[in-house]
């Protein structure tokens, strides 16, 4: 018997605009079965993995994210995740994660309160820290990427290895550098640089580097 096809879920918002980046990596290069989740509706959770990529929900109006976390489908998205389903939120689906208190924190804008839009330089961390090689990149592409956590949510955090990448830099003024974050189980993850965006060589990819991207997507999809 042909082994079962993994199924993904991708949940979609007026203004996300990196849904077709993703679904195209996780079926061209992974043959991950893809189906685009509306927001205004719950949904079956049947799915292996769940994505809520990134762009600009609701025009990221009041807040990042605000908006979005009181769609239906964030129901059907927290039990997922209760039932230990892997939900993944890059860059926008990140700051939604944090809105909806799927993930600690929250994000605000940049400390120069300008968008930031380049390649950057990673370290992974905790319990990611073997499987990301080092000299880590990735691009990011954000206006509201300062992470913020208190001194207990980050003493928290370091304690359960929840932190998995940090930036080179202080990038944004996130606390710790923080780049991207797990739940406690690991199972939601939440981070702000593209993966999707680094899986094929692009016109701006480091010479040094050969697609980035596959590194973080061969380790969630371990996950399923």
């Amino acid at each position: 018997m042909p082994a079962k096809k993994t199924k993904a879920g991708i949940l979609v918002f007026p203004g996300t605009n990196c849904e077709k980046d993703l679904q195209m990596v996780l079926s061209q290069d992974y043959n991950v079965e893809t189906e685009y989740l509306w927001h205004t509706k719950s949904f079956p959770v049947e799915h292996d993995i769940y994505f809520v990529p990134g762009g600009f929900s609701y025009g990221d109006y009041l807040r990042s994210g605000s908006l979005a976390s009181m769609a239906l489908s964030i129901q059907s998205l927290k039990e997922a995740a209760q039932k230990e389903i892997p939900v993944v939120g890059i860059c926008n689906g990140f700051q939604i994660l944090t809105e909806t208190h799927m993930l600690p924190g929250a994000l605000v804008k940049n400390k120069t309160l300008k968008h930031i839009c380049r390649w950057v330089g990673l370290e992974s961390a905790g319990n990611w820290a073997e499987d990301l090689p080092p000299e880590y990149q990735l691009p990011v592409s954000h206006s509201e990427g300062n992470y913020l956590a208190s001194e207990e949510e980050l003493a928290r955090l370091k304690e359960n290895n929840q932190i998995f990448l940090r930036y080179r830099e202080d990038l944004n003024g996130s606390t710790d550098q923080i780049a991207g974050i797990t739940s406690q189980n690991g199972r939601v993850i939440g981070l702000m640089p593209h993966p999707e965006r680094a899986f094929y060589p692009q016109v701006d990819t480091p010479a040094s580097i050969n697609t980035p991207g596959k590194a973080f997507f061969d380790k969630i999809l371990q996950m399923v």
